[in-house]
């Protein structure tokens, strides 16, 4: 029966996709107990093919061309969560081939390693013709995770799989938000890793020595619920100014950038209703909101005269992510 089965898949693909995903506010106040919000960006995104190729399974992406089992710890997370979902299939690990090809950048606070696994996860179970429900998902994903984050919060691959905003607190798990508002959210790489690690250990120190910066740390837990309120009812003025009050905030705390701070600042002098960095700092992507495609095109140009290495233009409705077979949210 297996063996019909293969041949029966000698000519065809299993598609699986993700989304990458910002942090929309939150960023480290999140630690301590705060909500953030993440979204998904289906603007940028991770898409996996798997085709059948007899003998070990193969593993083909930017950095890796081989068995995946003869790979170095660069791919570990995948060399775990592949064999993972394989299990749950109940399929042999051989006779596919698995094709990464993702244009979401790595170390930027945009959620590469779980949407790679999201879309590698996909993929085998779309090829294996079997529906994908989200916990299986989201508990597959989370064994890759582990490799690259230690405990992860589960926040990338919730945001990455998703259609929708996620309200997040620690402990307390994650709710959606159906939002209303319109316009688009152009996204601009500094050109600099974040350093996410290095902007949570210096804050924690930091935070243990003033009590001006832990009030700072509960403004930024104020502005998301009220970023919060701005999503569900379509004040995209009031979300723009809670933005850029966010940024400044976390400017104080020490967690920005210069090259953050100064596309920020080029932002809102083009026009951008509000502005922020994202994603764990010292480094990595700003965001800034506008209120068409046509600003988010004149903006993410003038961004790039200012020195982003690159930009993305997601609009915040009608942009969702193909569904493909397996992929149920």
């Amino acid at each position: 029966m297996e063996d019909e089965e293969t041949m029966m898949r000698d000519h065809e693909t299993g598609i699986g996709v993700s989304s990458s995903k910002i942090i929309l506010i939150g960023e480290h106040s999140v630690v301590y107990g705060k909500p953030a919000i993440a979204l998904p960006v289906p603007a940028v995104h991770a898409v996996t093919q798997t085709t059948r190729c007899l003998g070990p399974l193969r593993l083909q992406c930017s950095f890796y061309n081989g068995i995946l089992n003869d790979g170095t710890d660069q791919i570990a997370g995948l060399r775990t969560v592949i064999p993972a979902a394989l299990h749950v299939l109940k399929r042999p690990e051989k006779d596919v081939t698995i094709t990464i090809n993702s244009a979401i950048p790595a170390a930027r606070g945009m959620g590469s390693s779980a949407a790679v696994a999201i879309s590698v996860v996909r993929s085998l179970f779309n090829y294996f013709e079997t529906p994908l429900e989200r916990n299986v998902l989201l508990n597959l994903v989370g064994v890759s995770e582990k490799y690259f984050h230690g405990n992860p919060s589960g926040l990338d691959a919730a945001a990455a799989s998703s259609t929708h905003p996620i309200f997040f607190m620690k402990g307390k798990g994650m709710e959606w938000i159906h939002h209303k508002l319109r316009g688009c959210l152009v996204i601009a790489d500094s050109g600099i890793k974040g350093q996410t690690k290095r902007a949570v250990t210096a804050l924690k120190q930091r935070l243990l020595q003033s009590a001006l910066l832990r009030r700072k740390v509960n403004q930024l837990g104020v502005l998301t619920s009220s970023a919060r309120d701005a999503l569900e009812t379509a004040k995209e003025e009031a979300l723009g100014s809670i933005l850029l009050d966010a940024h400044l905030l976390l400017q104080e705390l020490g967690v920005s950038h210069p090259s953050l701070d100064y596309l920020v600042a080029t932002a809102m002098k083009d026009g951008a209703i509000g502005a922020k960095m994202t994603g764990g700092g010292c480094g990595g992507c700003m965001i800034a909101l506008v209120k068409d495609v046509r600003k988010a095109h004149d903006l993410a140009n003038k961004l790039m005269g200012a020195g982003a290495a690159k930009t993305w233009i997601q609009p915040l409705q009608g942009r969702n992510l193909p569904v493909n077979a397996g992929f149920l949210d």
